[in-house]
């Protein structure tokens, strides 16, 4: 019987919660808020939808998250891994359909964590998470392209190869402002780290300069995103340059909150719906719980609760539809700079989501002026700070069966979409593994003097190995009747009912050649299996038996 629990980390965090982690937490929200904000714009346009889309979903369901979930920094809200995913249901499916998609979503990932389900998660293979990693990285890049060279298409399709097409075909229109603007924001962005770091010669000069010091903690700490983003736009703004705005293309961003409204619910596009539904909440479960992962390593807090992370996302991706919203989950790179600026509890999230509102929805209209091809130069970023391209140069250090689901998964996501690449991940993953378990079981025959055949088994006996018996079955048909045959199952670890089968298969050749079978130093797990299917009743009596007729 399953025990619902559900208790937000939340209630843990205040139960010693005092002023100095108060300071700590509003610091570390306030500049998370300020991060989030770019990047709540960026994925939004990126999966096609309005910028407010992402800006309400980051506050939303960021809110939500940190109220609910079960990780004490996590922070939640639209995700550069969702964007592909998103711009493909719009395509296929139109907007009120992805929020529907959404909402069912959100219900799906409550329930997996009320199952505690959480855990499961774990078990797809680090292969496979690598491989659609990098694959949704490539699909961002390529999705910015349009943005970064400021070309004039009026709708790009949702397809890899499509898209590069489109591209190509409209060359013609490329705008080297945009270009310009884009390029600096991504070399911006790489160097602007750099250049505090603690042996860059900028950090030596300011600790040598009087007062400068100070100046340049504070700098350090101002997120390069941010920075990118307002003395971009300044000077777009200030030299009129012809460029794409998000006010251009979307026109004004509504300064209010967001109405309430209710997606059109039936149960026929429910079952249509079932496969974006999937997607997302397999996704959503994925990435969050890896943030999570994430977070454990880089703080010392406690470790996270994956049950109740998951049903915190549920209630997060089943609100934010009625509000316009789009999916959402955990974020490494919000989250991380989280810990770095030293939250320690929920309330950093909380304040993460006030401070994003309160900056929507005072200065929203300043956000009118930002250049999409900027916000292409931060998704260049957040695409290349997602992919482990490391991996690809250590593939030869790893296994041919590490290779196949890394390489399949990413090629599978690029050109189809993640849905098809992890179900045949996985699916191919289970294929390798038991590969893998049926060359670890053997059969060694042992020489004896009493004229029985000796068989030692090694591993494990299942579904996958039990044709490796089949050399003994030939055996014993070869042998004159009245052989005995003895398995040794010392080193026999684990039997399924597919490996008892094959042992009765074998127990019926050896009676019809008028002998006997034992099974000897059987373990725990084996013995029950044999035990509980009556199986070695069945040895023992017609044991007994030759020992009566003999």
């Amino acid at each position: 019987m399953i025990s619902f629990a559900f208790r937000p980390r939340l209630l843990d965090a205040l139960r010693a919660y005092d002023r100095p982690r108060f300071v700590h937490d509003l610091g570390a929200g306030l500049t998370v808020g300020i991060v989030a904000l770019p990047l709540a714009m960026a994925f939004a346009i990126a999966s096609g939808l309005k910028p407010e889309a992402g800006l309400w979903t980051a506050i939303i369901a960021g809110l939500l998250i940190s109220l609910f979930g079960g990780s004490s920094v996590q922070i939640g809200g639209p995700a550069g891994a969702f964007i592909v995913i998103v711009y493909g249901i719009l395509e296929r499916y139109g907007l009120p359909n992805l929020l529907i998609a959404t909402a069912c979503a959100g219900v799906l990932l409550f329930v997996m964590g009320l199952l505690r389900l959480g855990r499961l998660v774990r078990y797809v293979p680090v292969s496979i998470v690598i491989g659609f990693t990098n694959g949704i990285a490539v699909l961002i890049a390529a999705s910015q392209l349009k943005d970064w060279m400021g070309l004039s298409v009026a709708k790009m399709p949702a397809d890899f190869f499509a898209q590069l097409g489109t591209i190509a075909a409209h060359l013609d229109s490329f705008n080297p402002y945009a270009f310009g603007l884009g390029s600096f924001c991504l070399i911006g962005l790489f160097v602007w780290p750099r250049v505090w770091h603690a042996q860059s010669p900028v950090k030596k000069l300011a600790q040598q300069v009087p007062g400068m010091h100070q100046a340049s903690e504070v700098g350090a700490r101002v997120p390069g995103p941010v920075v990118a983003l307002v003395s971009l736009t300044l000077l777009a703004w200030y030299f009129r340059l012809p460029v794409e705005t998000i006010g251009s293309r979307f026109g004004n961003i509504p300064t209010g909150l967001p109405t309430f409204a209710l997606p059109d619910f039936s149960w026929a596009t429910v079952k249509l719906l079932v496969t974006p539904t999937l997607t997302i909440a397999l996704l959503g479960a994925i990435e969050s719980l890896l943030c999570a992962r994430v977070a454990d390593q880089v703080s010392n807090l406690p470790r996270h609760d994956p049950n109740q992370e998951l049903m915190a996302q549920g209630i997060a991706n089943f609100v934010v539809p009625f509000f316009g919203g789009m999916p959402a989950t955990g974020t490494i790179a919000r989250t991380v700079t989280n810990v770095r600026s030293g939250a320690t509890s929920p309330i950093a999230g909380v304040v993460h989501a006030l401070t994003l509102a309160a900056v929507v929805l005072l200065a929203g209209p300043l956000a009118l002026l930002v250049p999409l091809s900027v916000l292409a130069g931060i998704l260049f970023y957040v695409a290349w700070n997602m992919g482990e391209w490391r991996e690809f140069a250590h593939l030869p250090r790893y296994s041919l069966h590490y290779r196949l689901l890394m390489t399949g998964t990413f090629a599978l996501t690029v050109i189809f979409d993640l849905t098809v690449a992890v179900q045949v991940g996985l699916v191919a993953a289970c294929v390798l593994f038991i590969r893998t378990m049926s060359s670890l079981f053997r059969v060694e025959l042992v020489p004896t003097e009493d004229g029985r055949l000796r068989y030692e088994l090694y591993g494990s006996l299942f579904f996958g190995a039990t044709a490796k018996i089949d050399p003994i079955v030939q055996a014993v048909e070869s042998l004159p009747p009245g052989s005995d045959v003895v398995l040794d199952a010392l080193h026999l670890v684990h039997l399924d009912t597919s490996g008892l089968d094959a042992l009765r298969q074998l127990h019926k050749v050896v009676l019809l050649r008028q002998g006997s079978l034992a099974i000897e130093n059987l373990h725990e797990q084996p013995r029950g299996v044999i035990e509980r299917s009556g199986f070695l009743g069945e040895l023992e009596r017609h044991q007994a038996s030759d020992e009566v007729a003999a």
